[in-house]
C-alpha cells in the first residue's frame, strides 16, 4: 500500500472514541486491507478497541431494548455481519431467534464465537469470510440481517449491500449501526470542539494501532443511505440520537462530544 506523503494527507485518528496517532492516506487495496484487517482483529483488535454488542448500538445512541429496531425475533432467521464475540448472536436468541448465522472476516473471531455460544449452549451457523465475497451464504432465506459495527469495515459497500439483500426474504430487515461520520472529523482539545478532518473526506487510511494497523475509509452518512437505495432497500428509521443520560454519567471527552454531536448512527432498512 502506497502512503500519501503530502501535508494534508494527515488528519487525527479517532476510533471508538479515541483519539489516536494520525493516519495516512492510502491507495486502496483489496487484498491488502483484509490482510491487514484480519490480521488486526486475530490479534490485538478486540481489546485495543473493545467490544460492542447487542442490546448496545455503539457511541452513546440508545439501547436496542430502548429502540426495538429488530422487532419480534421469535421463531426468525437471523445473520450477523462481523460477529465479533459471539454475544450479540447470544442476544437474539434470548429474544427468540432460533436459526443463527454469523459472518466474520477474523478466524480468531470466530473461535470466540463459537466458545462463547458453546458456553451458553446456543448453536449457530458460522462463516468465515469477507463481507463482500460470495461465501456460500443461503439466498431468500433470512429475516434478519444485523450488524453492530461491522459494515464500515468493508471494502466495496455496494457490493456488501447488494450481497445483504440477497440473503434476506422478500420484506426482511437489515439493521446496523456504525460510527457517525460527524464524529471522525472532530476532536476534543483543552475542552474545545475542534474541526480537525473533514466531513466529506472519503479517502482510505492508514492507522497505527499499537504495533498493528488497521485500514478503513470515513464514508459520508449520505454514501451509506444512497448504497442502501441503489440496492433495492426502503429505508424505515435513522436513529443518531444520544442518550443524554448515560453520556452524562461517562463524563469523559466522549461523552462531552456526544452531548454536541452524534458519535454514531444505526439504519433500519426492509427488502421490498
Amino acid at each position: 500500500m502506497k502512503k500519501v506523503k503530502s501535508s494534508d494527507s494527515q488528519k487525527n485518528n479517532i476510533v471508538a472514541g479515541k483519539v489516536l496517532s494520525s493516519a495516512v492516506n492510502t491507495e486502496m487495496n483489496v487484498n491488502e486491507a483484509h490482510r491487514t484487517n484480519t490480521e488486526f482483529w486475530d490479534t490485538i483488535g478486540s481489546e485495543f478497541l473493545g467490544s460492542t454488542s447487542l442490546p448496545s448500538w455503539g457511541g452513546f445512541l440508545p439501547s436496542e431494548d430502548k429502540l426495538n429496531l429488530l422487532g419480534d425475533l421469535n421463531n426468525k432467521s437471523v445473520l450477523e455481519i462481523g460477529c465479533g464475540n459471539g454475544r450479540s448472536l447470544e442476544y437474539v436468541n434470548k429474544r427468540g431467534a432460533n436459526d443463527l448465522w454469523g459472518l466474520d472476516i477474523s478466524p480468531n473471531q470466530i473461535k470466540r464465537t463459537k466458545e462463547h455460544l458453546k458456553s451458553t449452549g446456543v448453536n449457530a451457523n458460522l462463516v468465515c469470510s469477507p463481507m463482500e465475497d460470495e461465501c456460500g451464504l443461503p439466498k431468500e432465506y433470512f429475516d434478519l440481517v444485523y450488524s453492530v459495527y461491522g459494515i464500515g469495515w468493508t471494502t466495496d459497500l455496494d457490493k456488501t449491500f447488494n450481497r445483504i439483500y440477497s440473503y434476506l426474504k422478500k420484506g426482511g430487515l437489515f439493521v446496523f449501526g456504525w460510527s457517525h461520520p460527524i464524529h471522525k472529523c472532530v476532536s476534543v482539545e483543552n475542552d474545545k470542539f475542534i474541526f480537525s478532518n473533514s466531513y466529506f473526506d472519503e479517502e482510505w487510511y492508514l492507522a497505527d494501532m499499537s504495533d498493528k494497523e488497521i485500514m478503513l475509509s470515513n464514508r459520508m452518512l449520505s454514501t451509506y443511505i444512497n448504497a442502501l437505495a441503489d440496492n433495492g432497500f426502503v429505508i424505515e428509521r435513522l436513529f443518531e440520537e444520544t442518550d443524554r443520560e448515560k453520556a452524562k454519567i461517562a463524563n469523559t471527552d466522549f461523552s462531552k462530544k456526544a452531548l454536541m454531536l452524534p458519535t454514531a448512527f444505526v439504519i433500519k432498512a426492509r427488502k421490498i
